[in-house]
Parts: C-alpha cells; structure tokens; sequence
C-alpha cells in the first residue's frame, strides 16, 4: 500500500502541529497549527508549506491555537474541503479563530499605523472573514463513530483527555482486511485529572504518531494541585502580595478555577479577589459550563453539591478594558488569572510588569514554556525580562509545578503505550510535539513497545510507510 508520511510542524518542536498523509490520490492534513515562541514563529507562521488547493480534508484534533490556528490561512489559500473534528472542538474552535483573527487585525492596524506598511507586523496572518470560512468547513462527528471518508479511508475519533473535545485520531487506510491502522495522538491528556476523562487506550496499530512534550518528566500528582495552589495563595494573603497566574484562555484556566472552587467549597481559600482577566477565558468557560455530559465522574459528583463549578463567591470575570484596568487599582492581595500562558501576548503583560519587581508577589507558572517566551526567561529567574519595551527586574517568588499540565507526563505516556503495544502492538512510531532532547529521553523509555525504533522527524521529512 502506498502511504507517504511528511512532518510539517511540531517537527523537533512543540507547536506549529501539522502533518500530511497522502494515500494514492487523497491528501489528508492533520492538525493546521500556529507556531509559538522563538525568533522564528513570525515567519514560519506566514509560510504554508503544503499545498492547501490540493488537500482533500483536514482532521482536527482539538482546538489549541497550535493545532488549529493557521485554518484560516488554509482556506484563504483555497482549500475548500471538510473539517473534521468533535461538536465541542467545532465550537471552540470557532471561538478561538475568530478572536485570534480580531486580534491579529488590531495588531497589524497598530503596525501599520505606527510603523508602516512595509513592517513585517502590518498584515494579520488572516481576518475575521477568512475565519468564518474556515468555520464554515467544521464537520463535527462524535466520539467513538466510525465515519468513511472514501471507500478507502475510515476515521474514528477516540477521547484524548486534553482539553474538552480533545481526540485521538484513528485512521483505517485501505481495503479490510489489509488495511493500515494509523493513530495520531493529537495531544494526550493525563489520568486522574479534574474534568475530563482520561484518554481511551487504543489496541495496537501500524503507524503511530505520537506527542511526547513531557516524555522525560513526572507531573505533580492531581491530588496535590489544590494544596500547592493553597499555599501560594497562603502566603500571598500573609504578605499582602498578589499572584499573577499566566494560564492559557482554553483547558487550564478552567482547571485553576475548579480547583479554586473546590478549596472554596472546603472552606480553606484564603478571603481575597480572584479575577479571570481573560474575555476569551470567559467565553469558553461558557463552552464547558454547556457540555458537562463530556467532564469525568468526578465533576458530575461535584455538581450533586454545587451546580456550578466555574464561579464561587469572591470570583470575578473580567470583560473590558477598563475591568482590567481596575484590578491594580484595588491593591493586592489578590489573584489574577491571565492569558497568555507562555507570557508573551495578552492581558497578562500587565500584570507581570507590576509583580516581578516586587518581593511580596508572585507569579506562579503552571504549564509548558516554550524556547524563547517570556516565560521561559521567568522559569529560569533571569535578572530581567522585556516587557513592553523595557526591562523588568524579576524579584517576585516564581513558583512552577506541572501538576496543572494538560499533557501526558512520561509515567501517563508509557501506560498509555504499553496498553497499545500488549493489545495488538505498535509497528512504526514517529515522536512529534517535543523538543528532540525530550523525545530522545522518551523513544528510550517506550522503545521495547514498538516493533521498529522511533523515529523523532525533522521539519519536511518525507517517509515512505
């Protein structure tokens, strides 16, 4: 059977997820993400580097901006095929496109204006248009529904316990019974994580394409997120500092405020403001509020006692401008959730500019920081980071833990492999979404679960499978 596997993106690297299949005459695209963090991302981001015209679809796993962000682009480059993916990433995504896209324009008017229409920043990577065309092309299918793309080509999304609506990708290529099984993780979520279910455990396949951000390090167990964050609020309410908690709009804030609403439904979080300082966050707490059907057991035993879980008393959500404003107005101790999670866009600039200089505050880093990000330069407690321009002392406690993290850590990976390989076996593995030392680390750890070595692509790589 002919199949030719090229790695697009997320290649050697975390972000900018893109990988294209193409089997006899269909060209499938899976994933259409944006570049995030370092010197280049401006510039990859502008360059698409398949041909969107000849793409007969696009399979979407979740909607992250870098797993989703450069649709629009896709379809102003003229493709026109359907968009699969699941109802709750549909409506996500459809979210996270249009506001990317307003903000994206407000940006480059600001370029344009201050700078010219020559800088490189004075033309959005796409428009608010362009993203409802893309929208237009969703095709949602439900989890665990078998779906024929052509006589040839069978797709079954499976639970991925990422984000809400997050998927595994299951593709059944060719004629039963010589068909090739290939999987695409997406983006694995971790087990005993509040919310969302853990990710199905999939019997063996013959091609894997596999995440593996976290393959060399174990997360914080789930159980004590709730006492790290009380204690980082402790302390903040003793000193009269606040906390700034960069955290993106999608998946982890939601996951901030269900552990704050545990500990205030215990009784123990300390009296102080909470703002979510996001509009977007707002938007799609909406999302999740709606589809409690999708949340783990655990969730819906919480909702026997409390019928919301994104909001209790001392909670804001923030809209305007002038909302934002107005936190630091009020003097701290407060806590501010913010996007973006990686430091370098949003609200949450703001917000960092104010609390690094300061001994009292804290700014508490809760996910992946990519190479290049603010965030990055916070997590190693530089001297210094530049924040609008100027450089800004950083003095504040600077805590990380990634018990919050919406990614597989190695222990959660392997268990997820060694289901695989003792159902049915893994034949050829290729190790995307991390950087290579990390994917590396991990083809050691899972190689004795796969018939062949796993292979870590570079950008561009083209196999014959």
């Amino acid at each position: 059977m002919s199949l030719t596997y090229t790695a697009l993106g997320a290649a050697g690297e975390v972000t900018g997820s893109q990988h294209l299949l193409e089997h006899r005459s269909f060209r499938i695209l899976l994933d259409c993400g944006l570049f995030q963090g370092g010197p280049s991302a401006h510039a990859d981001n502008r360059r698409l580097d398949c041909r969107p015209r000849d793409l007969d679809a696009v399979v979407l796993s979740h909607a992250h901006a870098d797993h989703c962000g450069r649709l629009p682009m896709l379809v102003r480059e003229g493709f026109d095929g359907e968009i699969y993916c699941t109802p709750a990433t549909a409506r996500i995504a459809g979210v996270m496109l249009r506001d990317s896209a307003h903000i994206q324009e407000e940006d480059a008017a600001f370029c344009h204006k201050r700078f010219g229409p020559d800088h490189p920043g004075a033309r959005p990577l796409y428009t608010e248009e362009d993203a409802r065309r893309a929208i237009k092309l969703f095709q949602p299918i439900g989890y665990n529904e078998p779906t024929r793309l052509n006589p040839n080509l069978k797709l079954t999304f499976r639970e991925a316990g990422h984000i809400l609506g997050s998927a595994i990708t299951e593709l059944s290529i060719g004629k039963v019974p010589n068909a090739t099984r290939l999987v695409f993780t997406g983006d694995l979520g971790r087990r005993g994580m509040p919310l969302l279910k853990d990710p199905a455990r999939l019997p063996g396949c013959d091609v894997l394409i596999s995440e593996c951000t976290y393959g060399d390090k174990i997360h914080t167990p789930p159980g004590d997120i709730a006492n790290e964050l009380l204690r980082i609020l402790t302390r903040a309410s003793v000193d009269g500092g606040r906390v700034v908690i960069p955290a993106f709009s999608l998946g982890r804030t939601q996951q901030i405020v269900y552990y704050l609403n545990e500990l205030a439904e215990l009784g123990v979080l300390p009296e102080m403001p909470v703002y979510v300082d996001s509009p977007l966050a707002t938007r799609l707490t909406e999302v999740y509020r709606d589809r409690q059907d999708l949340m783990d057991e655990e969730a819906h035993q919480m909702l026997k006692i409390d019928d919301d879980l994104f909001d209790f008393r001392g909670l804001l959500y923030t809209t305007s401008r002038q909302d934002s404003v107005a936190i630091n107005e009020v003097g701290p101790p407060f806590v501010v959730i913010s996007a973006s999670g990686m430091c370098d866009a949003g609200r949450v600039r703001h917000h960092l500019a104010r609390a690094l200089p300061n001994e009292n505050d804290c700014v508490a880093l809760i996910g992946y920081q990519g190479r290049g990000t603010t965030g990055r330069a916070i997590a190693e407690k530089r001297e210094w980071v530049e924040i609008f321009d100027r450089r800004v002392p950083i003095r504040c406690h600077v805590e990380q833990f990634g018990g919050l993290s919406a990614h597989a850590g190695a222990d959660d990976l392997k268990w997820w492999f060694e289901a695989m390989a003792n159902e049915g076996g893994i034949g050829e593995c290729f190790l995307v979404h991390g950087e290579p030392e990390v994917a590396e680390s991990f083809a050691g750890l899972i190689r004795d679960c796969c018939d062949e070595d796993p292979v870590t692509p570079e950008r561009g790589e083209v196999f014959q499978l």
